[in-house]
């Protein structure tokens, strides 16, 4: 019994803020054969999910245990301080640590910012999720810190933010199971780099080198070449009268006689072969 062949495809797990669809475009252009399944798991998730086998590689925010897993930084984000519309740090193009002394900071479970300290004053209780956080500041209980990412995620119209100055920040990158590195994972990594098909490491250089090459324009005329004043499909090229004075007709056509061939006398011959005409 013939085993059936499994179709392979990729899994890539994400946490909030990150938006892999410009990766996720590319990988569909670039591997249409391999379906690439989007894993959404919460931030404190996604490294044991990696490590559980439930998703090809992640992207993650550092930092993460590097321990059997690899991992590969691809940009910073800005923090930014999330408040009520009519606060007043919205005449502000941004805001200091200092700035917020007064003011009650959220700093929910879920928090990717490493502060040594948190500005403002602490509240009563932390909030389990970003999202609790930004339902309290829309009801004017204190202000919040994260990333720039998080703060468009979660925007509502009664909220704005700002950038902080000398505050932590949050870095994403792109991880996987260093044991399992497989084609797929470098065709995802030269994706993310910026790779060309042409410079990637995985199945899209293999997929564009088996590509059919295209026919050179104008290549049968250069392989048919021209015989006895004919093109390649037998029909007479204008102009070309050198071959048929040189030697006849080309194929074998009926040969002249010797001196009315010579001395003109061939006009004659034809006059001679052609049918009279029936009254």
């Amino acid at each position: 019994m013939t085993e059936m062949q499994v179709t392979p495809s990729f899994r890539l797990a994400y946490v909030p803020g990150v938006t892999p669809g410009k990766w996720a475009r590319v990988w569909a252009d670039r591997l249409p054969d391999v379906p690439l399944a989007l894993v959404a798991v919460d931030a404190a998730e996604a490294e044991p999910t990696l490590r559980a086998g439930g998703a090809d590689a992640g992207l993650v925010r550092l930092p993460v245990d590097r321990t059997g897993l690899s991992a590969i930084p691809l940009y910073t984000e800005v923090t930014v301080v999330v408040f009520p519309k009519d606060h007043w740090l919205a005449a502000a193009e941004e805001v200091a640590p200092g700035d917020l002394a007064d003011e009650v900071v959220f700093h929910p479970l879920d928090d990717t910012l490493d502060w040594a300290e948190l500005p403002g004053r602490p509240a009563f209780e932390r909030p389990a999720t970003t999202a609790d956080a930004i339902e309290l500041v829309a009801a004017g209980v204190g202000v919040l810190l994260v990333p720039q990412s998080l703060a468009r995620l979660h925007h509502r119209r009664d909220l704005v933010f700002r950038p902080v100055t000398d505050a932590p920040q949050s870095q994403v990158a792109l991880s996987w199971p260093e044991e399992q590195t497989t084609d797929l994972v470098e065709e995802f990594i030269g994706i993310v780099r910026g790779r060309t098909v042409n410079s990637s490491r995985g199945r899209g250089q293999t997929a564009a080198a088996a590509a059919p090459a295209k026919q050179p324009s104008g290549g049968g005329k250069a392989a048919g070449g021209r015989t006895g004043g004919k093109s390649a499909g037998g029909k007479p090229v204008p102009g070309r009268t050198g071959a048929k004075a040189a030697g006849g007709r080309a194929g074998g056509g009926r040969p002249r006689g010797g001196s009315g061939s010579a001395s003109g006398g061939g006009s004659g011959a034809a006059r001679r072969g052609r049918p009279k005409r029936k009254g």
